[in-house]
């Protein structure tokens, strides 16, 4: 594997936003998770749970609600009172609208996806259309006496349910007028509290309405009736979220203790076709309240103030029981979030509203393998460089030379240049820049730190030259005819010569810069990528997928290089496959032309290509043999796969020869 000097940066302290709602689309079988600061993520659920897509958080944006529409349209609402949708292709926000009733608690499509329904605090329910390209407003429901802190159709699309403050109504569709009203019980373990929230209700084919509640009951109401059938008590805390599946055969609910609860319609005896409700299985996954949950065919989904994105298969329901059936939680994003510059040895590090830029420690001293080196100097924080605004950053990058860092909002791009003398450090931000560079993606500067490459929403790569405090427009590679996909992988070539770029599907284009054309396409495959990178020397793209495949595909040559397509081939080991992390970056050895160098958030791994792959009968985490071993053991336990899992990596990068 080689010797590495590893430099264990603990000084990014970075604290994803919680969980405030998801909404699951069983059609693309993708899922969108908002944040508490306003950012949302996409995760295609068929790609490995990989996020494919996110938008960038707003101060302003506390969103309440999500929900998916016809033709794959998402919605948010928030307490802004604002209704938002989203365009995912140019990942950014297509409109806003005021929906004119305060802020928004609430919000639910209709099951044609036709229609848009939002619960506001002035206690009004507010019917819209979905119309091409935008929704329009219809009509107001019956007005109630305080906010719509939730709402679900009746799948039919005639009858809504609407949950309050102490009570439930029932809603015709067709005339907007309140149907039933139905008073929860204040009873709490034996004490009458002063108000009871319905924090979620379900509406059944049946006419069943399910309520979750502040008092910590999940209940069953007769919507034809407005009746009380059942009750069940199952928290000492508010059951904050409750989603039903397709099939209505069972539902998920969250509680306010972290809890997570899974309930099921199973038969009163084995020859009986009379069903009942009964709570099977109770999963303790999340250390903070579970505020929102989903349902897909074969995973319960759930997520809080904690964090974590957990997503449990249902076992009943998963047809192979191999590693897909696992449990999975993700914690951090798919994206990168630090940038280094080799030559001065600095991380820069993005935060959703400012950047810290850091100089690594160094040390003189030498040790054998697995000592801990003393630094002889220790590392020194440079800069907090905080944005104006209520926008979060979006993506940032700090020049290789150091003397240049580049970051954008939503709504604008920023450039400034570094001056170093001695310990100090000053700050000059370009201020005259070009009118189309008024928002990003992704950034990359060009390994002489000359030229910057800047992907923007619209699917179009500009290419800029630096220059002492300004800055030059060179070229602009529009996007392919009849698509405004946007490119969210970046990649150039040591050289300067070639840039590689991926967009929210599964495919790469690769550009020549000096000649300023598309170079050519590589074959389209079924996943995402999640990184790329091009190799010094022989200017091999190599990609990596979200289903752990990788490709190394020679841009002189336009096609797949020998080593490619042997390890497509023979195909990668089962434990290789089976990991749940993308890769998020790609390296090379500057010294060993024939390793690669990339990891996940948990793994780090070298692969030789000058030695042969492993196959399912060989040991993948295979330790280092002992030296004493001959070297007939040596080979034969030797493959080109070598992985270590004892760091957890943010970002690999080289500086003189280290590692991270």
């Amino acid at each position: 594997m080689g010797e590495f000097n590893v430099h264990r940066v603990r000084f990014f302290n970075y604290v994803p936003s919680g969980i405030r709602c998801v909404a699951y689309n069983n059609q693309s079988n993708r899922l969108a998770v908002s944040r508490t600061d306003g950012t949302v993520e996409i995760y295609n659920l068929s790609a490995n749970y990989f996020q494919e897509k996110f938008f960038a958080g707003h101060e302003s944006r506390a969103t309440e609600a999500l929900c998916w529409a016809k033709g794959q349209r998402l919605f948010s609402a928030g307490l802004n009172g604002e209704i938002i949708e989203y365009d995912l292709q140019a990942l950014n926000i297509k409109y806003s609208m005021d929906a004119f009733g305060g802020p928004i608690w609430s919000m639910a499509a209709s099951p044609s996806g036709s229609q848009l329904l939002v619960g506001c605090e002035d206690g009004s329910v507010k019917l819209f259309q979905i119309i091409p390209h935008k929704i329009q407003f219809e009509r107001n429901f019956d007005r109630q006496k305080s906010r719509i802190l939730s709402l679900s159709w009746h799948p039919s699309g005639t009858h809504i349910a609407a949950g309050s403050i102490d009570y439930i109504s029932v809603f015709d569709v067709k005339s907007g007028n309140t149907i039933h009203k139905m008073l929860v019980d204040r009873q709490y373990m034996g004490v009458s509290k002063r108000k009871c929230i319905i924090w979620g209700v379900a509406f059944l084919s049946d006419g069943t309405v399910i309520s979750v509640d502040s008092a910590g009951k999940v209940q069953f109401w007769d919507s034809a009736t407005g009746t009380l059938v059942k009750n069940h008590l199952i928290a000492n805390a508010d059951v904050q979220s409750i989603a039903v599946s397709d099939q209505e055969d069972s539902f998920v609910v969250g509680t306010a203790e972290g809890t997570v609860f899974h309930f099921q319609l199973v038969s009163v005896t084995s020859n009986s076709s009379e069903k009942q409700w009964v709570r099977t299985k109770p999963f303790q996954h999340h250390t903070h309240d579970v505020r929102t949950v989903a349902h897909s065919p074969t995973a319960l989904i759930s997520g809080g103030t904690d964090t974590h994105l957990v997503i449990r298969p249902l076992m009943e329901k998963v047809e192979v029981k191999n590693y897909d059936a696992a449990l999975r939680k993700i914690t951090f994003p798919h994206r990168r979030l630090i940038s280094c510059s080799k030559k001065r040895q600095l991380l820069l590090f993005q935060f959703s509203h400012h950047l810290d830029l850091w100089r690594l420690g160094t040390t003189v001293a030498t040790g054998k393998h697995g000592d801990t080196l003393p630094l002889s100097k220790d590392a020194d924080h440079l800069l907090h460089l905080k944005t104006k605004g209520p926008e979060n950053i979006i993506c940032s990058c700090i020049s290789p030379c150091g003397s240049w860092i580049a970051y954008s909002t939503a709504s604008r791009f920023f450039l400034c240049q570094l001056n170093y003398e001695h310990d100090n450090i000053s700050l000059q931000r370009v201020s005259k820049m070009p009118a189309f560079l008024h928002s990003a993606l992704q950034i990359l500067f060009s390994e002489d730190s000359a030229k910057l490459f800047v992907a923007s929403n619209q699917g179009s790569l500009h290419i800029i030259q630096l220059l002492e405090g300004s800055l030059k427009h060179l070229h602009t590679f529009q996007a392919q005819s009849g698509s405004v996909e946007s490119m969210c992988l970046l990649a150039v070539s040591p050289d300067g010569n070639w840039l590689a770029a991926s967009g929210t599907s599964a495919g790469v284009h690769v550009y020549n810069v000096k000649r300023l054309k598309l170079h050519c396409t590589v074959p389209a495959y079924n996943f995402p990528v999640t990184a790329l990178a091009i190799a010094p020397n022989t200017n091999n793209l190599v990609i990596a997928h979200s289903d752990q495949q990788i490709f190394e595909y020679s841009i002189p040559d336009k096609e797949y290089t020998d080593w490619s397509r042997t390890i497509q081939k023979q195909g990668f080991h089962y434990l290789w496959l089976q990991r749940d992390t993308p890769i998020t970056h790609i390296s090379f050895h500057p010294k060993r032309p024939m390793h690669i160098l990339l990891h996940d958030a948990y793994m780090f791994c070298i692969i030789d290509k000058s030695l042969p792959l492993p196959n399912d009968k060989t040991l993948l985490y295979n330790p280092l043999p002992p030296t004493n071993e001959s070297d007939v053991i040596r080979r034969r336990t030797t493959h080109a796969f070598k992985i270590s899992k004892i760091y957890k990596i943010f970002e690999l990068f080289s500086v003189s020869g280290c590692y991270e």
